[in-house]
């Protein structure tokens, strides 16, 4: 069985392990019943098309993803505790009955409420020592409410952009190579951007709703600029020129640029802002390294 599939795997690479791919798979799947055989088989497949790809934890690109899939599922994480903390906000403050409120809401946003629930516990999961199943949970919440939308249920103000970032989420979290999922430090820095970006919003704008302040920070702007100061920081202790660290903030946005274009804005202006922001701090953490060295 496993001599076909090692035909999956790039030429000269084949050429190098093929043998002993296949002596292993062999002995290792000899006394499997068929279920693990067929698990066993999944994972040399999926192992050889993440080479093909060149997304395998010796590749760049593997590296690259590896170092945006925490970041990823925390700026999901946010974007979700954020549209759950507003609407529970607006549940609270309204005169009425919460089960009145209920009744009266539709059912497709309770559904994408709860999705964004689902999103909020399997990243928090996933980013405090449980990966697999974490992300598991985060992506079914992701991929419901991108079906969601497929299924034409409008619950996003500016149309397609939410399910679009819950796919290109599930996409860079399954990039990530197997084998560097989970990584504590980066779990760590992760899950402290999440809380950074999502708590001091809900603290002032539950502020302004209820009168105690007079300003409200709900623009979008705060767990971007966190996200950028979080790649600043990891540069600056890599010594690195900082376009790696920008980049996989980058490819991390997507659910915060969803969150502020459809529940803050309305349109596509945060997308342009998300990019020049992270372009600068890209700038200057690259000037920062150049002053550090020659100094």
């Amino acid at each position: 069985m496993s001599d076909p599939l090692v035909r999956l795997y790039p030429a000269a690479y084949r050429a190098a392990h093929g043998q002993e791919i296949i002596d292993v798979h062999r002995e290792m799947t000899a006394d499997m019943a068929r279920p693990a055989r067929l698990r066993a088989d999944a994972d040399l497949v999926a192992h050889a098309l993440r080479v093909r790809l060149g997304l395998d934890s010796a590749s760049p690109a593997g590296r690259f993803f590896a170092l945006a899939a925490p970041f990823a599922l925390a700026a999901c994480a946010v974007g979700s505790g954020l549209r759950l903390t507003r609407w529970y906000t607006g549940l609270a403050l309204s005169p009425a009955p919460v089960r009145v409120q209920l009744h009266a809401t539709d059912g497709a946003w309770i559904l994408y409420m709860l999705l964004s629930l689902l999103v909020c516990v399997g990243a928090v999961v996933a980013l405090t020592g449980r990966w697999g199943p974490g992300a598991g949970l985060a992506g079914c919440g992701l991929l419901g409410t991108a079906a969601q939308w497929a299924a034409g249920a409008r619950v996003y103000e500016d149309g397609a952009v939410a399910p679009v970032a819950a796919l290109l989420t599930v996409a860079v979290v399954l990039a990530c190579p197997p084998d560097r999922r989970g990584d504590r430090g980066l779990s760590a820095a992760a899950g402290a951007m999440a809380a950074a970006g999502w708590f001091p919003v809900v603290v002032v704008n539950a502020g302004a709703y209820t009168g105690a302040f007079g300003v409200t920070t709900d623009y979008g702007a705060w767990p971007m600029l966190v996200l950028a100061f979080t790649g600043a920081v990891l540069a600056l202790r890599a010594r690195s020129s900082g376009l790696r660290e920008m980049g996989a903030m980058a490819v991390s946005a997507p659910p915060l640029v969803a969150y502020s274009s459809a529940t803050v804005w309305g349109d596509l202006r945060p997308v342009l802002g998300a990019l020049l922001l992270l372009s600068a701090v890209a700038a200057l953490t690259a000037f920062l390294q150049m002053v550090r060295r020659r100094s």
